[in-house]
């Protein structure tokens, strides 16, 4: 038996991988990519051809993932840079009452485990970030990066 959740709002390619326990609503995944176990991934979202997005990741609102990138477990991606429950009047927010805040990750990227993507950045082309790390600024392209502020390793 098989448990997934894809709305009738997601756009498939062809020959995408779905594994169990995966919650998909408003993206679109373009083709061969195989999204693992436990992974949501919310309206909005764009996740290119030939991607691999391991277990327990979590891809927001906002999020463009180009083609032939590799997302490791459990890694988040956040659109909001001052996150709130509630609105100064102690309403509950609503959609109206901020803004997403994009992230591009390029083609040939690759993200290691436990990685946190905060919202505003860009991962250059063939790109390599180290498990673990917190990306909080632009990666350049062809880089090695990691830790908590991400910084440059090397040069690929």
């Amino acid at each position: 038996m098989s448990f997934q959740k894809i709305a009738p709002d997601v756009k498939l390619g062809k020959d995408v991988k779905v594994y169990d326990f995966v919650n998909l609503y408003g993206c679109t995944i373009g083709d061969r990519t195989k999204i693992g176990t436990f992974v949501e991934i919310q309206k909005g979202a764009k996740i290119g051809a030939d991607c691999k997005v391991s277990s327990h990741t979590f891809i927001c609102e906002g999020v463009t993932i180009e083609d032939g990138v590799f997302v490791g477990h459990n890694v988040s991606f956040i659109n909001d840079k001052y996150p709130r429950s509630t609105n100064p009047n102690g309403a509950m927010q609503t959609e109206a009452d901020w803004a997403v805040v994009p992230t591009l990750v390029k083609k040939g990227a690759s993200i290691g485990t436990t990685t946190t993507v905060l919202c505003g950045v860009t991962i250059g082309e063939n790109a390599i970030i180290g498990a673990g790390s917190v990306i909080t600024k632009d990666v350049p392209p062809n880089t090695v990066v990691a830790g908590v502020p991400a910084r440059v390793i090397r040069k690929l």
